[in-house]
């Protein structure tokens, strides 16, 4: 992809003394696709894990624009292992999603919140409730994110 690059400069010099005015029109087009293609979603697909003795989480992140969807998975000691998939939006730099899991063969879905924090995400909790079947925090501004449960960015598999 790189040996690209200096071609489309030789191509749009070449319209440049062919076409004039079009050119730089032409060059804006390269050096925009450039640009878009150079830094298009390096961080598209980010993994994350939480080690605490003998607990572990994993959290896979697919981002796209400020929505965000992944698969997360709880393995905490002595409690019913759950694993699922995560669907939500990306508001400045907190997540806020619907997990939706199987635990003990039953469905259910949860709200999760994490707090990015240069290379973690730090998962909120507070009170709860149950709105239409699914367990939603009562109000994200009261969340506490003290770090208990911290997620570690960590490179893809």
């Amino acid at each position: 992809m790189k040996n690209i690059f200096p071609l489309l400069g030789v191509a749009a010099l070449f319209m440049a003394s062919c076409q004039g005015g079009t050119a730089k029109k032409t060059q804006a087009k390269i050096d925009s696709t450039i640009i878009t293609n150079s830094t298009a979603r390096p961080d598209a697909v980010q993994c994350y894990k939480y080690i605490k003795n003998r607990d572990t989480a994993t959290l896979t992140l697919k981002t796209e624009a400020n929505k965000v969807t992944g698969d997360l998975g709880y393995n905490l000691y002595e409690k019913d292992k759950n694993a699922g998939t995560i669907t939500g939006l990306i508001k400045g730099d907190t997540i806020i999603a619907n997990y939706t899991f199987q635990s003990e063969g039953q469905k259910s879905v949860r709200e999760v919140v994490f707090l990015k924090q240069g290379d973690q995400l730090k998962e909120g909790y507070g009170d709860i409730h149950e709105v239409n079947g699914e367990t939603k925090y009562k109000d994200l501004s009261k969340l506490k994110f003290d770090g208990s449960m911290v997620f570690d960015k960590i490179d893809c598999k």
